[in-house]
């Protein structure tokens, strides 16, 4: 392990960081301390080195300084120069306090549910976090995990969900690979999955085995194994079957960690038209307020207009809403939304695939609901 200290006033705590394979694993405590670790793991080895490169620089910029190699075993001790000796640290031990580690005092310190929480001496489960603790670099190393491991969440939807947005074959190997990932699988768990040889064997995604292959609970109700290297993670619009997997999944209560069976859908329409007019006029009391929905939904806004770019059967498909491109501050009207494809032609709607369709007009929905209702519109 490459092992890294930041000493600064009160403040001595370690990090430490190593790459075996997959498997990024860091430690990180008060130095003195055997500390926490966590390990993560990754699709590749490439992306493991990647984000401990990453995590090392974000270290380096906070102060840490390469102290060199660390062992395992090895715990620092770190004496007073000069002075009386410090007073005994009581803590509980770990053994008896799953997911707590010492912050010194007796205090111990985990996160439940994204929030700090706090022991006392005693072992009782405190209203707050003491202001002391609190400050204690146990306390801050906790809460970087905490913020990391969102971060990480939030990485993981938006991954699958680019697999569903442009039709990705995954292969079983992929799915086995991050499925021991708490947060992959949270993100993965009952999204419907299509085996790409046999459509009719679709079911919510329940687990991975090397030798069983993929397990599902299709629409019976019935947990199978299928034996597919490759499945599809459909988008809403493209399952025929969409009414009675949202049936089944409300009557088995099954909560999906992506945005799919209950994702808005909107059917494409026929005909010769290039754009949609029924998201006109919208008024915002400022531009900026537009941006604001826009960036707040994921969506990028170039040119004045908002965008949903979609890639299906090897093309692009870019959505257009427009939303202004004046002072951000004044007021301003939505107006058409179009589609063009990858040479920025104005595509007949057609024309335009059914996902790109559909999250396009998602995308136009979501922005005009923000709108400014004049009273005499109510």
């Amino acid at each position: 392990m490459r092992r890294f200290e930041f000493k600064e006033g009160s403040s001595s705590k370690f990090w430490e960081v190593d790459v075996e394979g997959k498997d990024l694993t860091v430690r990180f405590g008060k130095i003195g301390t055997n500390g926490q670790t966590q390990t993560k793991s990754f699709p590749t080895e490439a992306k493991a080195s990647a984000e401990r490169d990453k995590l090392i620089k974000e270290k380096t910029g906070k102060g840490y300084s390469e102290v060199g190699t660390s062992q395992d075993a090895k715990v620092e001790k770190v004496e007073p120069k000069e002075g009386p000796k410090p007073k005994p640290k009581v803590a509980t031990p770990a053994a008896d306090e799953p997911g707590f580690v010492d912050a010194g005092d007796g205090y111990r310190l985990a996160l439940r549910d994204g929030k700090l929480v706090c022991k006392g001496p005693k072992g009782q489960l405190l209203a707050s976090v003491p202001k002391d603790i609190k400050a204690t670099p146990v306390a801050s190393e906790l809460l970087e995990v905490r913020d990391w491991l969102a971060a990480h969440s939030r990485e993981c939807i938006v991954q699958i969900e680019t697999w569903m947005l442009r039709s990705l074959p995954t292969p079983r190997d992929v799915l086995a690979s991050v499925w021991t990932d708490r947060a992959w699988r949270v993100a993965l768990e009952n999204a419907v999955v299509v085996p790409a040889d046999d459509p009719s064997r679709a079911g919510f995604f329940r687990g991975v085995d090397a030798e069983r292959g993929i397990g599902v609970v299709n629409l019976d109700g019935e947990t199978v194994w299928i034996d597919a290297s490759t499945v599809t993670l459909p988008h809403p619009i493209l399952l025929a079957e969409l009414d009675d997997f949202r049936a089944l999944a409300a009557e088995l209560k099954l909560s999906q960690g992506i945005s799919q069976l209950f994702r808005e859908t909107f059917s494409k329409l026929s005909g010769s038209d290039t754009a949609i007019k029924e998201f006109r006029q919208g008024k915002f009391a400022a531009l900026q307020h537009a941006l604001g929905v826009a960036k707040k939904h994921g969506y990028r806004v170039s040119g004045g207009n908002a965008v949903a770019r979609v890639w299906q059967d090897g093309k692009v498909y870019e959505a257009r809403y427009w939303i202004g491109s004046e002072d951000p501050t004044v007021e301003t009207w939505t107006d058409e939304l179009v589609w063009v494809d990858e040479r920025e032609r104005a595509m007949p709607l057609v024309d335009v695939h059914p996902v790109a369709f559909s999250e396009g007009m998602r995308m136009a929905s979501t922005i005009y609901a923000a709108r400014v209702i004049d009273k005499e519109q109510t």
